[in-house]
């Protein structure tokens, strides 16, 4: 009885998971959206709809946290479960994050020309971490460790259009000189699209771990990825105030 009444409370915390990942899903694409349409009122709704999913990961940890003292897992995978439930929470409160500092590069750029080649690259990597996420969280409900491990080498796609978006932007701050501060508050917002990826990627590891007991590092070497350009960390330091 304990084994089962355990396991229905793990079921409601992995439905509370997937309704935090599908809010998250919304943000990035209406973040996007906004970018592309310059819509203000639709960046201010991405801004102020974070706070929800804040508060639904807070609630997810107090379930957990509460699930294992009062409960005790009973067999090894409930207790990773558990454990792995709160960092998924976090992980994607983290992407919350970056979609609302998306929305808030929208707004500081305001009516300033946005180039098509800077959107195309921004709709093809939230098109991608869209997916990823989604398909994360199917193999995080499935419990299927093979299916994280595909959706963790898609990440190499946004790796690969990051590059071509801020190699592009530095290139057109060279060229471009009046529309220097709108090519940062680019680059800062293709940065925080390719950390969504980053942290789907550790979602992976984490259903990986569920069904394993092991925490693979999935997604090739990402130290060594994070140190290819000093664009990247530029950006991920201004990035940071704008997720706050």
């Amino acid at each position: 009885m304990a084994r089962q009444v355990f396991g229905y409370k793990l079921e409601e915390i992995q439905a509370d998971i997937l309704e935090v990942g599908s809010l998250v899903e919304k943000a990035l694409h209406e973040a996007i959206d906004a970018m592309k349409r310059r819509d203000h009122y639709l960046s201010q709704f991405v801004i102020s709809a974070d706070k929800k999913i804040n508060q639904r990961r807070l609630e997810i940890e107090e379930r957990t946290l509460t699930l294992i003292a009062t409960q005790q897992p009973v067999v090894a995978q409930d207790l990773r479960f558990a454990a792995s439930a709160i960092v998924i929470a976090g992980e994607l409160e983290r992407m919350g994050d970056h979609a609302k500092g998306i929305a808030r590069i929208s707004d500081l750029i305001g009516d300033e020309p946005i180039t098509a080649q800077v959107l195309t690259d921004m709709s093809a990597m939230g098109k991608i971490a869209g997916v990823m996420l989604h398909d994360a969280l199917d193999a995080f409900v499935k419990n299927a460790p093979d299916a994280a491990r595909r959706v963790a080498a898609q990440d190499a796609q946004l790796d690969q259009l990051f590059d071509h978006a801020t190699s592009y932007l530095l290139n057109y701050m060279l060229t471009e000189r009046s529309h220097v501060n709108t090519a940062t508050y680019l680059t800062w917002a293709v940065h925080n699209l390719e950390r969504i990826g980053d942290r789907v990627t550790n979602i992976c590891e984490r259903v990986v771990f569920i069904a394993t007991g092991e925490l693979p590092a999935l997604g090739g070497n990402r130290a060594e990825q994070n140190s290819n350009t000093e664009t990247k960390n530029v950006a991920a330091s201004a990035a940071l105030e704008l997720e706050a």
